[in-house]
């Protein structure tokens, strides 16, 4: 199942901050340019109407553009900080009796938009309210600077510890979130392999299959085998006993392929190999290596004395022609069945065998 990432995530989370900081610039220049048209006929000017101009048009241009991933809140901090600081310079010169507490209010006023869009973005924030600061600190001509470095300084202290606090938050989710990913990965491992041999399971093997194909060239081969007599192993030495010797004869399937190869446990005893890019003699012989492994292991086996007195297995490999698993597996497991009735602990080609021979379920 796909699921959005943590990164998008928090690119929603600053759209829709640039958003709300882009509808509350808007919404303040056109109410401040209602109320000042109701007191007098100076009330719009050119700052508030390029205010209200440029969030009206950011905010169209990110609802069409729903998609569009470049970053301008930044940018329109700036843009907005210093037209409010023009708007405040303007409002300050065309009043002859300017009370200088209105500057203080000013101040706030600015400071509470970027207080309340811009709580988790300190550059923005400081790009915002850093024109219309320093432009009150200009026109109050030091009369009221204890209030206004105040009205500064304390939302500046509050919102850089909630930067900092935000920060530390996104870092510690988006470790947990990659510790889960990690662990989705290592579950998902899990459920391709085998839990008593450690070899791949049918799961794995089909994960696999596709990128073997791809990754290697030439002829494939499919070998199938099954250790000889293995239900009268676990009937006589018990199923611990049997446990034991499937771990065993798999380590010992898995060194005497090459790294290249896949090793899968295909069912209770038998075992599949995908030998990749190999012609036939190489595949004769690395199912020969498997065979003479198995039996140097001299697991005793004593129920299995017409073959051996020592855990054997027999084999059969089929060509993989045309990308054809199922039809390749067939035919290994012809060649096995008909191994096994040769007398076991031998291996076999679907090349060799006779074409007349039945297909049946092999024997244990």
């Amino acid at each position: 199942m796909k699921f959005e990432s943590y990164d998008g995530l928090l690119f929603r989370r600053y759209r829709l901050s640039l958003m709300l900081f882009l509808f509350l610039n808007t919404a303040s220049a056109i109410f401040s340019m209602i109320i000042n048209t109701s007191a007098d006929s100076s009330g719009v000017n050119l700052p508030l109407l390029s205010l209200a101009t440029f969030g009206l048009t950011l905010i169209t241009w990110l609802l069409l553009r729903p998609k569009w991933h470049m970053r301008l809140l930044n940018i329109a901090a700036l843009v907005t900080g210093l037209l409010w600081s023009w708007q405040i310079v303007v409002k300050y010169e065309t009043h002859i009796y300017f009370d200088q507490s209105v500057l203080i209010v000013s101040i706030i006023s600015l400071f509470l938009i970027s207080t309340i869009a811009l709580n988790d973005q300190l550059l923005a924030f400081l790009l915002h309210a850093a024109p219309s600061g320093i432009t009150v600190l200009w026109l109050d001509d030091g009369r009221n600077l204890a209030g206004i470095l105040f009205t500064l300084a304390l939302p500046l202290i509050g919102i850089s510890l909630h930067h900092f606090m935000s920060r530390r938050q996104d870092a510690f989710t988006r470790e947990l979130m990659q510790h889960l990913h990690r662990e989705k990965e290592t579950y998902s491992d899990l459920s391709m392999l085998d839990p008593l041999t450690g070899l791949y399971n049918r799961r794995g093997l089909e994960n696999r299959m596709e990128h073997i194909l791809t990754a290697y060239s030439g002829s494939h081969y499919v070998l199938l085998l099954d250790i000889d007599h293995f239900k009268a192993y676990n009937d006589n030495y018990g199923h611990a006993m049997g446990d034991q010797a499937l771990a065993r004869v798999s380590v010992a399937i898995r060194d005497a392929v090459r790294s290249r190869d896949i090793v899968v446990r295909y069912g209770g005893e038998e075992f599949l190999v995908l030998l990749t890019n190999v012609n036939p003699e190489i595949a004769r012989k690395l199912a020969e290596r498997i065979r003479q492994s198995v039996l140097a292991l001299e697991i005793p086996h004593l129920f299995n004395d017409k073959v051996a007195t020592h855990v054997t297995v027999s084999a059969g490999f089929a060509p993989l022609e045309n990308n054809h698993f199922s039809d390749a597996v067939a035919n290994a497991d012809r060649a096995l069945y008909v191994a096994k009735n040769r007398g076991r602990n031998t291996l076999l080609s679907a090349e060799e065998i006779n074409n007349k021979h039945p297909f049946s379920t092999q024997q244990a």
